[in-house]
């Protein structure tokens, strides 16, 4: 629990938040430590309740999945008026987090990108996956097919299950430890390797060094059974109860959710630059480990 910081205070998804909170807030999240709203609850109308028994998934995606680009809701079996209700139910939640997060880091805000929502109905506990997709094994978060060549991943989860299910992580190690550890296995890039699988529709754009680093480091540690096995044991789990949120830089923080179901996450992207301590991204970590440039 060394790496969850409990935000008890934060009752609301709006603010303004008082200074002395924001300033506690920004130093806990940028030292990669989760933030714990143990009083913040994502309220869901009578009507949307019976979304979440509904078999909302499509059966083939793991989460249902709202773009703000095109307004598209994916991976659901809900059609009509349900699938209205869906999107409606996660578009509010994509605002709240939105609100939420520059209430608490109005810093952020001209660095920031909103990036997909998703709500995720299933159960993580024994579901069948490949080692590269199974979340269940602690990670850092990295995107195969969407470079960001430095900018970080900031997630904002909150579990609606109605039957009071909490969802269960591990949290590990520090971002500089972690990277320590792994870096002497990373493969380098082959040369050419970005700009092909950019032409080839691979990916969204040429992938930098630091894309590659990390794309390497998410999958170093998931294939480990031993660091595994060690750092559950070391850090013990976190339960995050229904009717309670949290938020984390998921490219910093080693994490693995084991069980749980019906919670919903929404994804932002934002610049080192806007950060209290720059210092402390996985840029600026992985360059002073490494000695180079990175993008």
């Amino acid at each position: 629990m060394d790496r969850v910081a409990s935000f008890a205070d934060v009752t609301r998804w709006d603010g303004p938040f008082p200074p002395e909170l924001q300033e506690a807030g920004v130093a806990a999240l940028e030292d990669g430590q989760v933030l714990f709203f143990p009083n913040l609850a994502f309220a869901l109308s009578d009507a949307e309740r019976p979304l979440l028994e509904a078999g909302a998934s499509d059966g083939r995606s793991k989460n249902v999945s709202y773009d703000p680009a095109t307004g598209e809701t994916k991976g659901t079996a809900l059609a009509g008026d349900d699938l209205a209700l869906l999107s409606a139910m996660v578009r509010r939640f994509a605002g709240q987090s939105r609100a939420l997060l520059l209430g608490l880091f109005p810093r952020y805000e001209p660095a920031l990108e909103q990036a997909r929502t998703s709500f995720r109905p299933a159960e993580i506990a024994g579901r069948v996956q490949p080692w590269r997709k199974d979340d269940t094994r602690l990670h850092v978060d990295a995107f195969p097919t969407r470079p960001l060549r430095g900018r970080r991943i900031l997630r904002v989860f909150s579990n609606i299950d109605p039957a009071a299910t909490p969802r269960r992580w591990v949290v590990g190690e520090p971002f500089e430890q972690h990277a320590a550890r792994f870096l002497p296995r990373l493969r380098a890039p082959l040369p050419g390797s970005a700009q092909a699988l950019a032409l080839l529709g691979l990916t969204k754009s040429p992938r930098s060094r630091y894309d590659h680093a990390m794309l390497e480091l998410h999958d170093a540690a998931k294939r480990d059974p031993g660091y595994q096995e060690q750092t559950r044991a070391g850090q013990g789990e976190t339960a995050f109860p229904a009717g309670t949120s949290w938020m984390v830089f998921t490219d910093q923080t080693p994490h693995a959710a084991l069980s749980g179901r019906n919670a919903l996450e929404q994804t932002f992207h934002i610049e080192p630059s806007a950060m209290a301590d720059p210092s402390r991204a996985p840029l600026a970590v992985l360059q002073r480990l490494t000695g180079r440039a990175m993008v």
